[in-house]
């Protein structure tokens, strides 16, 4: 961590953080960044000097336009030595501001506390950057809906506990992709909607000085909540908060992106398992060098790695929310300064990871084809005794031979490293000679995907493609990834 222990330091239009300094959008960083919190606290003071204005208390025009014409030339070798004097970054602030507007000095912050400034801007902050990741995760699921309709149709062993299971397909596959991203865009919908303001609520959530500034008027202090509130693009404020907003509220946000984690995480392993496999690969950019022993090795892996950072991020939130004493607590303020920006950096970067990833996926349908042919005879057993049965054959003589006949063909896979040579035996068994003619309708793989082309479909249907038409504007993004 670089600067964000340096509450009123050195002027910074990037937050900074190991990793993620290199890999985040410009557009995250800003939003965590030192520069885009102290312009966002001139600018909530100048929102409650003009309720305060409107309201009746003895502010002038003057004085804001004065606020308003200072809002972003922020001094911040002065802050800094004001915060090392007065050892409080708002205060800081607030003397650096009234330096540069001398005419409003008397009315900055006026009946505010810390965390007017703190809190709302950190509200603020939450709600632009879920604005900020939700295009992306749409263009991920746009992406991905294109390839789940490219190779609906497409045959391939299906998996469980990675052992080869009947047959799917590749873009019935991507569908079980797309569903857990379809929540996560529900998800982080909803965190953001739920989202209210911290409001104008005073040092104990009481509204106590507020009520004194406007003389004991009850109608008067819910209205300058309202005001500002409504200033700051909010259709709420929360009705009752201690000094801070509940901590509960960071535990809503970051388990909303901790699941996206987990969906990204689960998304990238199947893709290193196919990409072992040779089935499938994502893009190799043309000068990338990957690892001397797996040249292939690439985003998937990073996105894994980072996803899990994320995920691990949970725990902060959860112990600041459980350690609140009373109306609060100051050990929220360092954790929350960490725990906060990396969640949602580390989302972005992952999401601008994955659109990469999805946009160039490269599909091997013969490697997949040969894998089908080594498994299907194994699997089109039950087809072929009931084609017998047809025939005339009594189904337990017929179990019983292709039983064995698989038993010599396992052999030869497993102890002699062989192909599987199981539809060979049953084409020279005179048994099954009256069946011989309808082994390769029998072995089609297109017999063994069930409704998959047609699940592929409804869903991509009925529940991607509307949930992607309020990110339509944003669809034709493109990411370039620093490696």
């Amino acid at each position: 961590i670089s600067h964000m222990t340096m509450k009123g330091g050195r002027e910074s239009s990037s937050f900074e953080s190991g990793e993620l300094s290199s890999y985040a959008s410009e557009e995250m960083h800003y939003n965590f960044s030192d520069k885009k919190k102290f312009i966002t606290w001139r600018k909530l003071w100048i929102f409650l000097a003009k309720a305060e204005k409107a309201l009746g208390l003895p502010i002038t025009d003057a004085q804001i336009a004065e606020m308003e014409s200072h809002a972003e030339d922020i001094d911040f070798a002065m802050a800094a030595e004001e915060e090392r004097k007065l050892r409080h970054d708002v205060m800081a602030h607030v003397h650096t501001f009234a330096h540069c507007c001398p005419t409003a000095a008397p009315i900055i912050h006026l009946g505010a506390t810390s965390c007017y400034v703190g809190d709302n801007t950190d509200l603020i902050a939450l709600r632009d950057g879920f604005n900020i990741l939700l295009p992306k995760l749409a263009r991920v699921i746009d992406r991905l809906a294109n390839f789940a309709e490219e190779y609906a149709d497409l045959p391939t062993l299906g998996f469980t506990h990675f052992q080869p299971a009947q047959l799917t397909t590749v873009g019935k596959r991507a569908c079980l992709w797309l569903q857990d991203l379809v929540m996560d865009v529900r998800n982080l919908e909803r965190a953001r909607d739920d989202l209210r303001f911290r409001g104008v609520k005073g040092t104990t959530g009481t509204q106590a000085s507020f009520l004194q500034l406007f003389q004991g008027d009850h109608d008067k202090v819910e209205e300058l909540d309202k005001m500002v509130t409504e200033m700051a693009g909010f259709k709420k404020a929360y009705l009752v908060t201690g000094q801070t907003y509940s901590r509960k509220v960071d535990v809503d946000c970051l388990a909303t992106l901790t699941r996206l984690g987990a969906s990204v995480h689960k998304i990238c392993t199947d893709i290193c398992l196919l990409a072992n496999l040779k089935e499938i690969e994502e893009p190799f950019e043309k000068e990338q060098i990957g690892s001397s022993a797996m040249p292939y090795k690439m985003h998937a892996e990073r996105s894994c790695s980072l996803a899990r950072h994320l995920i691990a991020l949970m725990a902060d939130p959860l112990q600041t929310a459980s350690g609140q004493w009373l109306e609060r607590t100051l050990d929220d303020s360092a954790n929350r300064r960490i725990s906060l920006p990396e969640s949602f950096l580390t989302a972005d970067i992952i999401l601008s990871t994955l659109q990469n990833i999805t946009e160039g996926l490269v599909v091997y349908p013969k490697v997949i084809e040969r894998h089908i042919h080594h498994e299907l005879p194994f699997m089109a057993t039950e087809n072929n005794i009931m084609a017998i049965v047809k025939a005339g054959g009594n189904r337990q003589e017929c179990h019983e031979k292709i039983r064995v006949l698989s038993q010599e063909a396992a052999a030869v896979v497993k102890q002699e490293g062989g192909d599987n040579d199981l539809l060979v035996r049953i084409q020279r068994d005179p048994y099954f000679a009256p069946i011989l003619g309808q082994l390769d309708a029998l072995l089609d793989p297109k017999t063994f995907i069930g409704r998959a082309p047609q699940q592929v479909k409804t869903f991509l249907a009925e529940e991607v493609r509307p949930l992607l038409e309020p990110y339509k504007a944003n669809m034709d993004v493109k990411v370039e990834l620093v490696l």
